[in-house]
């Protein structure tokens, strides 16, 4: 029986995905919810798992198209089908006798470097996990926390794993196979480029060549966009890249955001010190009780709760000339990746506990960066928190992440001098900020949500454990 494969939606503003990696090919043997290709839009970055267990028997849209969803992008032919049985009965004979290991290339036959795409080079495509030379570029490597954790505990240096994923991100795949032992050595796939310009080959399709732009003044000059390259360039000093269909679809996010809301920004400042020490204190007995780490970031869930429910014009979204006000607390939280951006949803904030909000918490952004999100945990969202101060950050001004009418954005918790009573202080202080939709949200409206927000967190009473 056939099982067709669909493009899924991935949050209620999608409406198309793009494919960024086939990690089957036809005739593959396949298990129902394994993963079958990767795909990426502005809302996530996923793995998508196969429906049925079978054989993969077509692809019907290539890695890089964009495919609207509910769209047919392949077939399987599930347990039990002819074609199923027939292909996966020829694969136990070569199990009965391994083949000898194929030798690995000599350094010293390895040709002069010609640059070539990413998506083509000969190394990345010989194994699912080929493993690097030990010696360091000193190039950021891509993974999860997930990742890296496997392989701290497994004694693997991520510098020698050479990664599948997008961009070239070291997966959790890629680290099974080399704890596996299957995975084989090969030439370096970040071996250093000359500093003179490379030849770019042809690529496949000449409607989009890109002319080498020009350098002029230290600007570079790119042609219009029907010749922006399509793939990975070096022109000696600088490279051009690519955005990645992620980004593509957060740019375009982003870019209609500001068009459609009219921001506005408040900011205040919040005494976090009873919470630090609250949290200081129970930390290590939280960790233990629970076998979860006890972050910032709940507190301030909590609180966003008590300001929305004083404020629900807040938790809201426009619907052309109706303001559509929502009873559901639904939080987005923004997760930073290293290919992108992405804002898990923690559905029906306001009935939980600080235990359950940061377990959700912990859950959503693991699976976020280890690609694991399902479609509906990116959805329904009425109400955003970012975090730049994670990163160090003062405060920023975040863009409101549309259909929501507000986001509240952390800065970095650190210890000032204060005044309190007249007398100097040390601090932990915190600036937060709130980018909110005028065409809904007022300035009184947004002061008194940012209050509330900074009373629940200077009179905190909730218990922690």
């Amino acid at each position: 029986m056939a099982v067709d494969i669909v493009m899924p939606q991935m949050g209620e503003s999608i409406f198309e995905g793009t494919i960024t990696k086939w990690l089957k090919k036809p005739g593959d043997k396949v298990e129902r919810d394994e993963p079958l290709f990767e795909i990426s839009t502005d809302k996530v970055d996923a793995e998508i798992p196969s429906p049925s267990a079978g054989v993969l028997k077509e692809i019907k849209f290539g890695e890089g198209q964009t495919v609207p969803i509910q769209t047919v992008v392949g077939v399987i032919d599930a347990v039990g089908s002819p074609a199923a049985a027939a292909a996966s009965a020829p694969a136990a004979a070569p199990a009965k006798s391994e083949a000898p290991p194929r030798p690995a290339a000599s350094i010293a036959s390895v040709p002069t470097p010609v640059l070539k795409p990413a998506a083509t080079a000969p190394a990345a495509a010989a194994a699912p996990a080929a493993q690097r030379p030990a010696a360091s570029t000193g190039e950021r490597i891509h993974s999860s926390p997930l990742v890296r954790r496997m392989a701290k505990e497994h004694g693997i240096d991520l510098s020698t794993v050479v990664g599948t994923g997008a961009g070239g991100r070291v997966s959790k795949q890629d680290i099974e196979a080399v704890i596996a032992g299957t995975s084989q050595p090969t030439t370096s796939a970040r071996a250093s480029r000359p500093s003179a310009p490379l030849v770019m080959p042809p690529p496949s399709s000449p409607a989009v060549a890109p002319a080498p732009p020009g350098v002029s003044g230290g600007q570079i000059h790119v042609a219009l966009e029907s010749a922006v390259p399509r793939e990975k360039m070096y022109f000696g000093h600088y490279e051009i890249q690519p955005m990645s269909a992620m980004r593509l679809k957060i740019a375009e996010h982003m870019v209609a955001s500001k068009r459609v809301s009219a921001h506005v920004y408040s900011v205040d400042e919040i005494d976090m010190t009873r919470v630090a020490s609250l949290r200081a204190k129970a930390r290590d007995e939280f960790e233990k009780r629970y076998e979860t780490k006890l972050t910032f970031m709940p507190f301030f869930v909590k609180a966003a709760v008590a300001g929305l429910r004083a404020y629900p014009t807040l938790n809201a979204s426009l619907d052309g000339t109706n303001v559509v006000l929502h009873k559901e607390i639904n939080i987005g939280i923004a997760v930073a990746l290293d290919w992108g951006l992405i804002v898990p949803v923690v559905k029906g904030a306001d009935e939980k506990i600080l235990l359950g909000i940061q377990r959700n918490l912990n859950d959503i952004a693991e699976r976020a960066r280890s690609k694991k999100l399902k479609p509906e945990e990116v959805q329904e969202g009425t109400f955003s928190i970012t975090n730049p101060g994670v990163f160090g950050g003062l405060f920023g001004l975040p863009v409101i992440s549309q259909p929501n009418v507000g986001i509240l954005g952390l800065g970095a918790i650190e210890k000032r001098p204060v005044v309190v009573d007249d007398a100097i202080a040390i601090r932990s202080m915190c600036y937060v900020t709130l980018s909110y939709d005028h065409r809904v949200v007022d300035g009184a409206i947004a002061h008194q949500f940012l209050h509330r927000v900074k009373e629940t967190l200077e009179k905190w009473s909730e218990p922690v454990l």
